[in-house]
């Protein structure tokens, strides 16, 4: 079958990362970052729009939810890491920094965000307080461009435009573990149960032990990546970059499964649903895109429409049963048009948020 991902526009400006929200009694989230200077808030299993966060006076670098997707995070060239409130919309602290910030994550517990910005230092700040600094690492000879916590929150992992990833020590503020890459490093990711780090730089993937910083594999890919993701079951990991396809790979053995070019730009940012069922890319044409894991399973607005189930139709109208009949025979999966009933429980629109969209202007459906 083919491969029909969903496009999300609304973005003005190249989407440069994106990230997910656990899974809540409401679903799941999706943020991404774009140089419009307007993080974006939308539903993660359909790319429909929630809220769009005003307030930076720059290109966004870098975003984040937290768990709950009560909090949202972004990283600007305004010199900002702020906090928002994800169900109101509101800015709940402007973290001040002295150069352009790239990156920032939450602690599990939503307590701490670590930032790495421009001024080659990794700050955590704790948003219990007045918004200052609680803990700062300095010593990468180049711009921090991604930063998470990890072994439990006791460490802080990054990677910068040095050419190196290192491990800091929170106890004791010093650097434990260091690795040298042979080019810069652009993605950081850390596994669903916290045990396997994803690197990208040049054209590989590679995995690390969280433990002990050893490589498991390393993948050479076709073109210089940006971004890649492991599904939370470790069975396959998705990837993009230059040439603006979208690369599937098995973990275990390194062979690729299959790729899918629908960009129209390199990918900047690509990320799995934190149930696994899809994937979504952020690229320099400033979309979104969403892709299914499994391709033909029913999902989100993705329809499976069996032949059998179209021989039982009883519709009056022929033409358009021979249209779907020869669609259902080829294997296409239609995305289907959600209807206008509100989602139970979403986080609400900022109050300086355009107004929403209707599902036809927010998205639309292309193949490859």
């Amino acid at each position: 079958m083919k491969q029909i991902p969903l496009t999300c526009s609304g973005h003005t400006r190249p989407v440069v990362h994106l990230d997910f929200s656990g899974l809540t009694e409401c679903g799941y989230f999706l943020i991404s970052a774009c140089k419009d200077g307007k993080p974006m808030l939308r539903m993660g299993d359909t790319g429909d729009w929630v809220g769009t966060f005003e307030g930076h006076k720059g290109a966004v670098w870098g975003v984040a939810l937290n768990e709950s997707a009560t909090l949202a995070a972004s990283g600007a060239a305004d010199f900002t890491g702020k906090i928002w409130n994800a169900v109101t919309g509101e800015e709940v602290h402007s973290l001040q920094h002295n150069h352009i910030v790239k990156t920032v994550a939450f602690s599990h517990d939503s307590q701490y965000l670590v930032t790495g910005s421009n001024e080659k230092l990794v700050r955590v700040f704790d948003l219990n307080s007045d918004g200052k600094a609680l803990e700062s690492y300095a010593g990468h000879a180049g711009a921090v461009k991604r930063a998470l916590f990890c072994r439990n929150e006791k460490c802080v992992i990054s990677c910068a435009d040095d050419k190196s990833m290192r491990l800091w020590d929170r106890g004791t503020g010093q650097e434990v573990s260091r690795v040298e890459f042979s080019s810069h490093p652009n993605g950081l990711e850390l596994s669903k149960d916290g045990s396997i780090l994803t690197v990208t730089y040049g054209n590989c993937t590679a995995f690390y032990d969280m433990e002990t910083l050893t490589q498991l594999k390393e993948i050479t890919i076709p073109t210089r990546v940006s971004s890649a993701s492991l599904h939370p079951d470790k069975h396959i990991f998705v990837c993009g970059g230059e040439d603006f396809k979208m690369y599937k790979y098995d973990y275990i053995t390194g062979n690729e499964i299959e790729s899918f070019k629908g960009h129209f730009g390199p990918v900047h940012s690509v990320s799995f649903s934190p149930d696994g069922e899809l994937y979504a890319s952020g690229s320099e044409d400033g979309t979104l895109r969403l892709w299914q894991t499994t391709v033909g399973k029913t999902y989100g607005l993705w329809k499976c429409t069996e032949p059998t189930d179209l021989n039982n139709s009883t519709s009056n109208n022929s033409a358009a049963n021979n249209t779907a009949a020869n669609s259902a025979v080829s294997g296409v999966v239609a995305p289907v048009t959600p209807n206008n009933a509100a989602v139970s429980c979403p986080p609400v629109s900022s109050a300086t948020a355009p107004v929403t969209p209707t599902p036809s202007a927010n998205r639309e459906v292309t193949a490859n």
